[in-house]
Parts: structure tokens; C-alpha cells; sequence
């Protein structure tokens, strides 16, 4: 039975073309909101505490600051809303999921960048 799930999952989600990230790195997701007959886009920009799951179910947390509020938001990867994402910084963390990053805040709440190559 799981595999016939996974086969549906492969052969029938569309897949979209987007970047390769991990947690740690700051992106920006824009992504279709939806008002009664009239559609614009919004943008969500933060780092990524973490990925989960595989294949079609895959999703990803991102986590913001407004203000003195923290603002988690989790999107699918497949998202049909999602139009694009960004890669704004490259994080280097030693960790999958950083949910330590949620207690941090100021300058301790800073993640190193990762090194170009």
C-alpha cells in the first residue's frame, strides 16, 4: 500500500523547480494570496529551522522576526501557491532542525554565513 502511494506521488504531483536549501539559510518565499476574485503576492522572508518529511509531503519551517514577536510559518514544498523562493544567505549551523533559535534573540540570534566556494 505505501508503495503505490509513493508511486502516485511521484508520477502524478507536479514537481517544481526549486532551489536546494537546508536550515540555517535565510530565503524568501513569495508566495499567491487569494482575496475574493483577486489574487496578489506576498512575500515571507526568514531562516529555516527546519525540513521535514520526503517527496510530496516534504515541508519546511521558517521563522521571522515581527518586531518583538517570533512568527513561525510552515510551508509545504509543493505549495501550488508558492511562486518562487529565494536564497538570501547561506547558513552554517551543525544542525538539521535549529530549534534553539527560538530562545535566542539580539546578537546571539545571528547565524554565521557559510563560505562561498
Amino acid at each position: 500500500m505505501e508503495s503505490l502511494i509513493k508511486y502516485v506521488q511521484e508520477e502524478f504531483v507536479a514537481k517544481k523547480d526549486l532551489p536546494e536549501f537546508s536550515a540555517g539559510d535565510t530565503i524568501t518565499v513569495y508566495y499567491e494570496i487569494k482575496e475574493g476574485q483577486k489574487t496578489r503576492t506576498q512575500f515571507f522572508r526568514g531562516v529555516v529551522i527546519q525540513k521535514r518529511g520526503t517527496g510530496a509531503s516534504q515541508t519546511f519551517t521558517i521563522r521571522k522576526m515581527s518586531g518583538t514577536v517570533g512568527v513561525e510559518r510552515i510551508f509545504p514544498l509543493n505549495l501550488p501557491a508558492i511562486q518562487k523562493i529565494e536564497i538570501n544567505k547561506r547558513g552554517k549551523v551543525r544542525r538539521a532542525r535549529i530549534y534553539y533559535f527560538r530562545e535566542l534573540t539580539g546578537k546571539k540570534a545571528r547565524i554565521k554565513e557559510q563560505k562561498r566556494k
